[in-house]
């Protein structure tokens, strides 16, 4: 009985450490719309985890949300980014604010900046800044020496984006490694 109290405190201590570090994280990094997500990653040969954390640095999960300059839903497209891709896959009707239209635009969006840069950060720069301005970089010694890669991101709030996006990542491929997550 004598070491009982302090073993209990001891492990109730790393108990509450534990929990109260995922509820932190839970809230850091909610995941919705699973199936959306696998989905559209399969479609388009995305991992789900980069999709995820997209979601995750755009909207927070929030399908409502309508950014100062117009990007729409979880994934914060522009209606004209939107409409150009719609067209590209023949697409038709669609509702941005629908979590299926926007994952499955954006998603598809993030494979066309992947398979143009062939680099998950400069995929993440373009889908922030545009990739016109990515390739303004990659051609500016000041920025990239070799012109593939980039060795600074000069706008900070491109820069602070992917830094969001990969600590994300981060996050979702523990959880998917540890929870052995099917399609995800």
């Amino acid at each position: 009985m004598k070491y009982f109290l302090p073993i209990f405190f001891s492990l109730s201590f790393v108990f509450l450490l534990m929990f109260g570090i995922s509820c932190v994280y839970g809230i850091m990094f909610p995941l919705r719309y699973e199936e959306e997500i696998s989905y559209a990653s399969e479609t388009y040969d995305v991992d789900p985890v980069f999709v995820a954390s997209v979601i995750n640095s755009e909207s927070g999960f929030n399908k409502d949300v309508v950014s100062n300059k117009g990007a729409v839903g979880l994934m914060q497209l522009m209606p004209s980014t939107a409409e150009y891709l719609a067209e590209k896959l023949n697409y038709g009707e669609y509702d941005l604010k629908l979590p299926e239209d926007n994952i499955n635009l954006g998603t598809y969006y993030l494979s066309i900046l992947l398979e143009e840069f062939n680099n998950e950060t400069l995929a993440l720069c373009s889908y922030n800044a545009g990739p016109t301005n990515v390739h303004k970089w990659l051609n500016n010694e000041e920025y990239s020496k070799d012109g593939k890669t980039l060795d600074v991101i000069p706008f900070n709030e491109t820069k602070n984006y992917v830094d969001k996006c990969q600590k994300a990542m981060k996050y979702y491929k523990h959880k998917r490694n540890y929870f052995a997550i099917e399609n995800f």
